[in-house]
């Protein structure tokens, strides 16, 4: 899988659960059509582990099959759709790409040991 990895955090004047809702719900109606997309794991952030990692709402990581199919999201107009949703939102987000590699898989482990 090749993944598109979204960091993010809330405007100022939103609540965390405001801003989770709003990303699961209406903001997940408008990306779920991307063209490729396999898998989507969004994950509310509870809270950093220390002062540096502190500040940020939620993670999404969004997979496709290769980078070329990722490329082809990023060209399509349903990706023009979800960036034109979130519009000028005021809050903070870091966007990375990479090729994803499982280091365990807690099930293959589990049926191995039976």
């Amino acid at each position: 899988m090749y993944n598109l990895i979204v960091l993010a955090a809330r405007p100022q004047d939103w609540t965390h659960e405001q801003f989770i809702d709003w990303w699961r719900g209406e903001h997940a109606e408008v990306t779920y059509p991307l063209p490729g997309l396999r898998r989507w794991l969004h994950t509310d952030l509870a809270e950093g582990s220390d002062e540096k990692s502190a500040g940020w709402d939620g993670l999404s990581i969004l997979s496709f099959d290769s980078r070329e199919a990722l490329d082809a999201a990023l060209a399509s107009e349903e990706w023009k759709a979800a960036v034109a949703h979130v519009g000028s939102m005021r809050g903070r987000r870091m966007i990375f790409t990479g090729d994803e590699k499982t280091l365990l898989d807690a099930r293959v482990s589990e049926r191995q040991d039976a």
